[in-house]
């Protein structure tokens, strides 16, 4: 999924039933509840206290989140399997770096992120979280799993369920990039294969929660018209399309272009590239509004050797991150690297020979309010190691979908 890396059914009929008791006794059906969805990606465990479990807690965001996911598991020989062991329950947390302010016992058999995620839930009963598998460098293996669908929906339903921690998990994420299309395998397992995958995986987890996050190039010829993903969301409690990553560094010249923009622009050189564009295109396949969630990121990408402040402009490669070159978190921008105006939905920043493009708490804002105007079911962002010590972006999406 982004940054460099990147099933809630049967409501419909529920909601229907409701719509029909309201028309009679003159009650009517309440909204659902706008989703706050977060990605947390287990490798940040590795960054100490900043990128640990624990900081949602301490910065407020795991009081504003509705959902959690957890990225990544991995899918090896078509199968779902254990992303990283270690980090995942096997690193021990002292009583500092612990969510309950309890230390891990070396005995202990469930420790890592999945007990501090299993810390959290106690805290927060409301909060859900779901297991993410895939991912923009694990999503090589979705090929070989949908030569049998259903061995890959027990195995994942097997994995996710494991009485170790079964409780800590409420359903399953499947992030394929890019089914039927070229990422970092060129997948050729067919136009209906993403259906036909997600379809099993929600036969075995039932009433579970089942997500799903797809591509965000609905842009004419691009990666969104490669799959049937109208009828693969049937089977899903929502999709999440990535309206993120449009232009980076992997465009080393530029042009100096938003990669989160919400709409067009005028210096645009692709047509599509935007949300608006991916929304649409899903609605216009029949995918319900609800069922749609807005992606923001939490990082931003950026280019040196840039001479002009507006977007459009000409540069000589990436911009340096403290992580990556031509990345770098909201947390570390919004210090560095200020906002110098908006394009699109979205900020840029100037600053010296540099040139970077991200969300800030105002932007984020405004796409939730398009969010609210469409009736979508939420807002999701990858991810939350990109937000400050006081979770101003998660805040911020929270505040806006109310």
């Amino acid at each position: 999924m982004a940054r460099s890396r990147v099933v809630v059914i049967g409501v419909a009929v529920a909601m229907g039933l409701l719509g029909v008791l309201g028309a009679s006794s003159g009650a009517v059906a309440a909204e659902p509840k706008p989703k706050v969805v977060g990605y947390y990606a287990n490798w940040e465990t590795y960054n100490g206290p900043a990128g640990q479990v624990k900081r949602l807690q301490t910065s407020g965001a795991a009081g504003r989140l509705t959902h959690v996911i957890y990225a990544f598991g991995a899918v090896k020989n078509g199968r779902c399997a254990i992303g990283d062991a270690y980090a995942d329950y096997q690193q021990k947390f002292t009583a500092r770096q612990s969510v309950s302010g309890k230390a891990d016992l070396s005995t202990q058999k469930v420790a890592g992120n999945f007990n501090q995620l299993r810390q959290l839930k106690k805290k927060h009963p409301k909060l859900r979280v779901l297991w993410s598998f895939g991912g923009g460098e694990g999503s090589g293996g979705f090929g070989q799993a949908t030569r049998d669908p259903a061995a890959f929906a027990r195995s994942c339903h097997t994995l996710v369920e494991d009485k170790r921690w079964a409780d800590v998990f409420d359903g399953i994420d499947i992030d394929w990039e890019y089914p039927n299309d070229c990422n970092v395998t060129c997948d050729t397992s067919g136009y209906n294969s993403y259906p036909t995958l997600i379809k099993a995986v929600r036969k075995a987890f039932g009433k579970d929660l089942v997500t799903s996050a797809i591509t965000g190039d609905a842009s004419p010829g691009g990666s969104f018209w490669s799959a049937n993903y109208a009828q693969g969301v049937k089977y899903l409690s929502w999709v999440m399309p990535m309206s993120y990553d449009y232009h980076g560094s992997w465009e080393p010249q530029g042009p100096t272009a938003p990669h989160s923009p919400l709409g067009t622009y005028p210096s645009a050189t692709s047509k599509g590239y935007d949300t608006k564009t991916v929304i649409a295109a899903l609605k216009g396949r029949g995918v319900p509004s609800r069922k749609i969630l807005l992606g923001v990121p939490f990082y931003g990408r950026g280019w040196t050797g840039v001479t002009q402040t507006r977007p459009g402009g000409t540069a000589t490669g990436p911009a340096k991150g403290t992580e990556e070159t031509g990345i770098e978190g909201y947390d570390v921008l919004i210090k560095t690297c200020p906002p110098t105006g908006t394009v699109a939905g979205t900020a840029y920043a100037r600053c010296g020979d540099n040139w970077w493009t991200y969300d800030t708490p105002k932007t984020i804002a405004g796409k939730m309010l398009y969010a609210k105007h469409q009736k979508l079911g939420g807002g999701f962002f990858w991810d939350f190691s990109g937000d400050t010590a006081k979770a101003a972006l998660t805040k911020a999406m929270a505040k806006g979908l109310k």
